[in-house]
């Protein structure tokens, strides 16, 4: 079979505990950024993303109306709208253009109670743009709140549940050498794009979910 160097990646710990953020963009980010710019006419209107407006801002531009920001506690200074998406009867059904949910319902372990919430706010028509982990580490300053990964099957199954399979579009980024670098924290800086751009339905990295509120009923 031959032998093989490991070189600088034979080690127990990662070259980076940060994701890779301390050596520029991480790999995960290529990819959710990657989905979101994909998708980005769908982002106009009334947008809500969740922490923060960044994709908002970055992919909407002119056509956000206006934007909301979602935060589980109060004292975010961009938050508009503080609440548990699994019980926010306070937002009005109806609302939304758009929902910009990045890497967020791996840390909601009631995951249905959230997505019944999201469909309901998203008006007729509406635009939900979800990323989920598949292949990851699991970041120790959220470690007690990182219930979940996921592939393009059980996404698929989830989703279902609030949304017709002809309104779901989902879709894996990754392959064997972007997970790899992923997990020892390594940048898009230290690889290839071509390298990123080639998935691998068998290394699921990021999945990307764009899902669509009809205005039928199911």
């Amino acid at each position: 079979m031959g032998k093989v160097d490991f070189g600088s990646l034979r080690r127990l710990t990662p070259i980076s505990n940060t994701f890779g953020f301390d050596r520029g963009l991480p790999v995960d980010r290529y990819y959710i950024e990657k989905f979101v710019c994909a998708n980005a006419k769908h982002i106009k209107g009334r947008v809500l993303e969740i922490g923060d407006a960044t994709y908002t801002r970055k992919f909407g531009r002119s056509n956000v109306s206006q934007s909301d920001v979602l935060h589980l506690e109060e004292g975010n200074p961009e938050a508009t709208i503080v609440a548990d998406l699994t019980k926010a009867d306070h937002i009005s059904s109806n609302t939304f253009d758009c929902i910009i949910l990045t890497q967020t319902l791996q840390f909601i372990f009631d995951v249905t109670s959230a997505l019944s919430t999201i469909y309901r706010i998203l008006k007729p028509g509406g635009v939900l743009l979800a990323t989920l982990p598949g292949i990851s580490q699991i970041d120790k300053q959220w470690a007690e709140s990182c219930y979940w990964a996921f592939t393009v099957q059980s996404a698929h199954r989830l989703f279902k549940n609030k949304f017709a399979s002809s309104d779901l579009k989902i879709e894996a980024y990754g392959n064997v050498l972007s997970a790899i670098s992923f997990l020892q924290g390594l940048a898009v800086e230290d690889l290839h794009i071509k390298d990123l751009d080639y998935n691998d339905s068998s290394y699921q990295l990021i999945i990307g979910i764009k899902a669509v509120k009809p205005y039928r009923k199911l």
